[in-house]
């Protein structure tokens, strides 16, 4: 494949996501974000690998143009991996949680491809799991079926799969546009 008729794809890829989005589920999502900055609660946005580092943009844009108080594991390292040295991986979300003392009214951001299962993530679908306990509200940016944040959030935002070699980049690329999307229409209102 050239590189023109590969990039001619990717940009048709992107065009057929930006249709397939369900703008009620957005709609959604913006509705359960300003339920918690109206009720002072805090944000806290999970994701692994690229979705990390999206999870700390994502932190800097609800903070100084949404006003939400707002935090990411991931964003200090010292922290995440001792609770990972001292329990494992595969709980390091939920302690974290736990250790910042998760409530109703606060709220969960998952920024992940997959969305977390038994066998895949399942340090978010840990920490889904203590949200849901606590009475926290969900929102997830998510690929493929969606996977456990699907079933558990208030509301989910699927990135459509439109080529199975692309969903990686093409989920993680739609995150940082669909959480831009949430903290300016934040600002709207």
């Amino acid at each position: 494949m050239s590189d023109q008729t590969y990039i001619e794809s990717y940009l048709e890829d992107t065009i057929r996501i930006a249709k397939g989005l369900d703008r009620a589920a957005i709609a959604k999502a913006v509705e359960v974000l300003r339920q918690v900055r109206d009720g002072q609660g805090r944000l806290f946005v999970l994701g692994v690998g690229g979705s990390a580092g999206n999870a700390s943009h994502a932190v800097n844009d609800f903070r100084k143009i949404a006003g939400m108080e707002c935090y990411a594991p991931t964003d200090n390292v010292s922290e995440l991996t001792a609770w990972t040295n001292d329990v494992g991986w595969d709980v390091v979300f939920e302690k974290w949680l736990e250790g910042s003392r998760l409530r109703q009214g606060d709220g969960v951001l998952v920024l992940s491809v997959g969305g977390g299962s038994p066998k895949a993530s399942l340090n978010l679908v840990r920490g889904l799991d203590l949200a849901r306990a606590r009475g926290a509200k969900i929102v997830s940016i998510v690929s493929r079926d969606g996977g456990h944040a699907a079933k558990v959030s208030d509301a989910c935002l699927l990135v459509p799969v439109v080529h199975p070699d692309r969903i990686t980049p093409h989920c993680e690329g739609w995150q940082g546009v669909l959480w831009h999307l949430l903290v300016n229409a934040l600002v709207q209102a």
